[in-house]
Order: structure tokens, then C-alpha cells, then sequence
């Protein structure tokens, strides 16, 4: 699944190949694929509305239009194109939008697992996220504290997106291992220098990742290349670049997790 500084790049990208544009069609080609409102009501209200701007939230793409709010979130398979001159739909496309200037917005999933909303206030959707990590919000103190106030084990935690918004597998196993912290490490055991550690480490990764383009490891994501400055994520047996020890893979809540035993000691 794409995260921060996947969602990030592709919100760069969509950006000048959107803005100014008008819609004007709509075809819903898979229904689960809209989580609201209804098809007859999507189709209605999205057509005739100028896209303005192209931001990220978390995971989620919003594209703001002239009265609302298009938010996607492309979960396991997702991707959106921009597609000039005529296209003709494939196989796995879930929703096309016709657009002025001769071109098409595709949102291609494979594995159906994407959604798209057509909301007037993003808040309807994201009213339940925790802060962005790259946000002035986001502070050593605010993380020290929110630690303090639960007792979770770290990993699980910060890929709670009501917690922290964006994080995710990649980038929580990158940033424990920069913090020197043991992703089953107790939250409320986090010490305030050690939760301003992880707080740099949190931003210094997603920030890399962005530089990066994001990592592209799998068929859907093209294009980053931060996966090629990996410190433990999907490099089990391999060398710390810190201290050479091999890096292990262990299972914390329910997902695969890469650390260092010698650098990220399971103590406190």
C-alpha cells in the first residue's frame, strides 16, 4: 500500500496534469468502488466542476473541485493516470472521469480494494486521523506525551492512523531502526529523549522518502527509488548499515517487522 511519501509524489504528479480541468463525465465501472454518495448523486454533482488543486492527507489524494471535495485512498492495488486523447477502459479500471482538454482520469485496482469519496467537507472523511507527521502540530512534545498516554506496543501504534496519519509498514520499520527503538518496545516506557529521537526519525525518513519519490517494491507503485536506501525494511539477513549485525524479521501485529537486535535493544 502506498503511504506518506508515496501518496506525496503521486499528488506532485497528478497536480499540473489536473488543475484547470473540467469534468465532464463520469463512469463508475465497479459500484463499490465510490463509498459516497450514490452513483446516480456522484454523477450529478461531479460534472460541470473545475478541478482547483491536488493535496494529500495522510494516505489520501484530495482532489478539490469547484464545490467538493474528490478524496481517494488507494489502499492495496490502486493507481491514477492521466491518460491525453481518446481512451478506451481496461480491465481492471474502476472509475474514469472525462475531462476537458482531451483527457481522462483513470483510476485503475485490481484488487477492488480502493475508495472514492465525493464529500463537501474532507473532514466528513478524515475527521478520525491523527496529526501529519510533517505538520508544525507534530512535535516531540505532543509524541512524548501521546506515548505516555497509551500502552501499545510502538509499531502497532504508529501505523494507527489515528494515532499518526500516514505512516506505514515501511516507514515505521525505518524510522524505529534510526531511533534505535525495538518495535515491541511499550509506548508509555518511551523516555522524552528517546521519544524526541524517534520524532526526527519519523520526519528524516518520510522527508527521505519524498526527496526519493517514494519506494517502489511491488507492480503498482513506479517510480521511487528510496528503495534502494533501505536501512531494514525487507533486508533480512543483511547487514545493519550501522553496526553489521543481520538484520531479523519478526511478526508484530499481525505484520512482517524488520530491526536490528543489537541497535534496537527490547528494553524500558
Amino acid at each position: 500500500m502506498p503511504e506518506l511519501p508515496e501518496v506525496e509524489t503521486i499528488a506532485r504528479l497528478l497536480r499540473p496534469a489536473l488543475i484547470d480541468k473540467t469534468v465532464l463525465d463520469a463512469q463508475l465501472r465497479w459500484r463499490r468502488t465510490l463509498a459516497a454518495p450514490s452513483p446516480a448523486t456522484f454523477k450529478r454533482q461531479i460534472i460541470g466542476q473545475k478541478i482547483l488543486d491536488v493535496s494529500r492527507r495522510a494516505k489520501y489524494l484530495d482532489i478539490r473541485l469547484s464545490t467538493s471535495h474528490l478524496l481517494i485512498h488507494l489502499r492495496m492495488s490502486g493507481d491514477l493516470l492521466v491518460v491525453l486523447g481518446g481512451y478506451q477502459p481496461a480491465q481492471h479500471d474502476r472509475l474514469l472521469l472525462r475531462l476537458s482538454d482531451d483527457a481522462t482520469l483513470v483510476f485503475h485496482d485490481p484488487r477492488k480494494f480502493g475508495r472514492v469519496w465525493l464529500v463537501d467537507d474532507p473532514a466528513e472523511v478524515f475527521r478520525d486521523l491523527g496529526p501529519e507527521p510533517l505538520s508544525d502540530e507534530f512535535t516531540p512534545a505532543w509524541l512524548y506525551a501521546a506515548l505516555a498516554r497509551r500502552r501499545r506496543q510502538l509499531k502497532p501504534l504508529l501505523l494507527d492512523q489515528t494515532f499518526l496519519a500516514g505512516l506505514g509498514n515501511i516507514y515505521a520499520d525505518e524510522a524505529l531502526h534510526l531511533a534505535g527503538l525495538h518495535p515491541r518496545r511499550i509506548s508509555d516506557t518511551i523516555k522524552e529523549t528517546e521519544a524526541a529521537q524517534l520524532h526526527a526519525a519519523i520526519r528524516r525518513v518520510l522527508t527521505d522518502g519524498i526527496e526519493h519519490n517514494g519506494a517502489s517494491i511491488d507492480w503498482v507503485y513506479r517510480g521511487g527509488d528510496f528503495q534502494n536506501h533501505f536501512r531494514v525494511y525487507r533486508r533480512t539477513g543483511q547487514p545493519c548499515p550501522v553496526c553489521q549485525t543481520p538484520i531479523e524479521r519478526i511478526v508484530v501485529g499481525q505484520r512482517g517487522t524488520h530491526f536490528c537486535p543489537r541497535c534496537q535493544p527490547l528494553e524500558g
